[in-house]
């Protein structure tokens, strides 16, 4: 007689400092994705590392898009085999923290990177890229451990708010101390490396200091490679009882490459196709991380009320308008100029574009990453996990070089449309999501297979 899901305890509630040193990492390795890869260190690359070489910059561009698709490309490969050793081995931390060590050590080393130096500067920023974006997966496996699945959003929610504030006191140093990211500005901007690394590096401290790892090693009687390979072929075979989590992997591959492609070349667009000045650049860095940070932690309460699944399709409709009006920008403020007098420039309009782009941004990371929480049996949450920094990191690939390649035949601003062809398609695929089968499966799936005992240490049946 197969057991029912009322036998499967709910997941309590973490303590307030726990939840608080989970959201922590977030906070942290925020002054890596926003100093290194979205605003200044991309924009130094594509600008002054390498240079505009009488091709509008198309070389560069597409430079800066290779690194980031080699590095996503190595995360596909190998982030689910990490999460069925951690898993496995219950060793979330260990992994979470070799990944932290090397994010910190290569983002210093990119201070060497001078005009010039663009195979040093490429590699620095596959290597540091892929330690931090595997850090992303290892942190969310966490998320199934911190509270019951009504409280996931709200937790996650909080981790990619707290994200943002990160990024806020990230910038504000390098907008004060290290200024703008120019040839002539080179001696100091420099430091954007070491800066944003210290930054990850102390900042990150209480996660490894409050944050409980888990479950229950399992004993090594095979080489873990192959233990590795054995968990995610029967994952993969299993995905058939997990239909809605796998359609939903499908409509985030989508949906991410959309985003990977706006961290990776929003500022680029601004520079080059907006033209916007520096103190517009400046004004902007502080838009984006505000209204991220409240998109991701008012969205995270709305989603528990009206539902993931409904929260992360209405996310990606504000991202079709955000793409849409990210690329009309020069039009609009031609047509306000003409018909209505209005004498605005492009870059301050785009200001406005950067508020609806930005409430986007947070809401619809936080919404995917809880919907994944909500689909996974907590005793292989960093397997799934693995599973969804593979869609989010194979979406990179996907997005950059499609745009890097896109935009060396028609430009930029024509391809930046590619956007909201993914954000569309993720909707569509997204409508064959159930999330009340989606997390049925998940507790059936402990049902059948043993489940933690909530009320003390965790007492996870071996799997056969």
């Amino acid at each position: 007689m197969s057991l029912i899901p009322a036998a499967v305890p709910t997941t309590p509630r973490a303590s307030r400092k726990e939840i608080l040193g989970w959201a922590m990492f977030d906070f942290a390795n925020q002054a890596y994705t926003l100093l290194i890869i979205t605003v200044v260190f991309g924009e130094l690359f594509t600008t002054v590392i390498v240079g505009d070489r009488g091709d509008g910059y198309r070389l560069a561009n597409f430079l800066w898009s290779l690194a980031l698709s080699i590095s996503y490309l190595l995360v596909v490969v190998t982030g689910p085999l990490c999460g069925a050793v951690m898993d496995y081995r219950a060793a979330k931390k260990e992994f979470l923290f070799i990944s932290y060590l090397a994010t910190v050590a290569t983002t210093a080393m990119l201070y060497f990177v001078a005009p010039g130096y663009v195979v040093l500067g490429l590699l620095l920023i596959v290597v540091s890229n892929y330690a931090y974006s595997m850090g992303e997966s290892f942190i969310a496996a966490f998320l199934p451990d911190l509270g019951p699945p009504q409280d996931l959003g709200k937790i996650s929610g909080f981790g990619w708010a707290l994200g943002y504030v990160g990024g806020l006191f990230a910038a504000g140093f390098t907008l004060v101390v290290l200024g703008e990211a120019t040839a002539e500005n080179f001696e100091r901007i420099r430091w954007v490396g070491p800066f944003a690394a210290g930054f990850f590096l102390v900042t990150a401290i209480p996660t490894f200091l409050w944050v409980k790892e888990r479950g229950t090693p399992q004993p090594p009687g095979k080489p873990y490679r192959e233990i590795a390979w054995q968990r995610v072929a029967t994952t993969l075979h299993e995905l058939r009882r997990f239909r809605d989590l796998g359609v939903f992997l499908v409509s985030l591959l989508f949906s991410m490459a959309g985003v990977y492609i706006i961290i990776a070349f929003a500022f680029i667009y601004g520079a080059q196709v907006i033209g916007w000045d520096e103190s517009v650049r400046n004004i902007m860095f502080i838009i984006v991380q505000i209204t991220a940070a409240a998109g991701a932690l008012g969205f995270g309460f709305i989603q528990d009320r009206i539902g993931t699944k409904v929260t992360y399709l209405f996310t990606l409709g504000l991202w079709v308008a955000a793409i849409l009006a990210i690329w009309a920008t020069p039009e609009v403020t031609a047509f306000l100029h003409a018909r209505l007098g209005l004498d605005w420039e492009a870059q301050h309009l785009f200001l406005v574009v950067g508020c609806l782009a930005g409430l986007s941004l947070g809401s619809s990371q936080s919404a995917s990453r809880a919907l994944v929480g909500l689909f996974s049996p907590s005793r292989k949450a960093a397997e799934f996990f693995g599973f969804w920094g593979l869609a989010n990191k194979l979406a990179g690939v996907i997005g950059i070089i499609g745009l890097g390649l896109l935009q060396s035949l028609v430009g930029l601003k024509a391809s930046i449309l590619l956007c909201a062809v993914l954000f569309v398609l993720a909707i569509l695929i997204c409508l064959g999501v159930n999330q009340s089968r989606g997390q049925q499966a998940a507790r059936d799936w402990e049902a059948r297979n043993g489940h933690r005992d909530l009320s003390g240490p965790s007492r996870n049946v071996p799997v056969a």
